[in-house]
């Protein structure tokens, strides 16, 4: 009966689960991989509630790709120069929120592998979220949850 008990409090843990959301725009956001970010954030709703959902995308993003992204919801974060420092950075900083407890990145790029690293050395649940091609097989490897943007 206890095992019953355990899975049930599982079950609304989950859904009490505060996400921060962190999207590489110029990896994900293109037309080869097809991504849809209202797609993105249905997903990661399965495991938690989305606190923070930020799109970092270059300077050279049109207006209209800015719109859409905020029209999904997202908050846009444009970056002059290396898109992925700041997106670590600033994921780095919700590793240490005690109101966050899932940290998800949407992205192919094996170089958030230290991201998700040190989330979960400091207690967090870690989601990736990519697509093929190109697809990290590192950041498969690291993270808690592997979600394939496509599917």
């Amino acid at each position: 009966m206890a095992s019953l008990l355990d899975k049930i409090k599982g079950i609304t843990s989950k859904k009490d689960k505060s996400i921060a959301c962190f999207v590489d725009g110029p990896n994900m956001i293109r037309k080869d991989t097809g991504v849809d970010l209202g797609k993105v954030k249905k997903k990661l709703q399965k495991y938690g509630s989305i606190k923070v959902a930020k799109v970092f995308l270059d300077q050279f993003a049109s207006d209209k790709l800015i719109e859409a992204v905020t029209n999904q919801g997202y908050e846009v974060v444009i970056i002059p120069s290396d898109v992925d420092v700041a997106l670590a950075v600033e994921a780095a900083q919700f590793i240490f929120k005690s109101n966050i407890d899932i940290i998800a990145i949407v992205s192919r790029d094996s170089d958030f592998k230290p991201i998700l690293t040190k989330a979960k050395e400091n207690g967090k649940e870690t989601i990736i979220v990519g697509s093929e091609p190109d697809f990290s097989s590192a950041l498969k490897n690291t993270a808690d949850i592997v979600i394939n943007a496509n599917d």
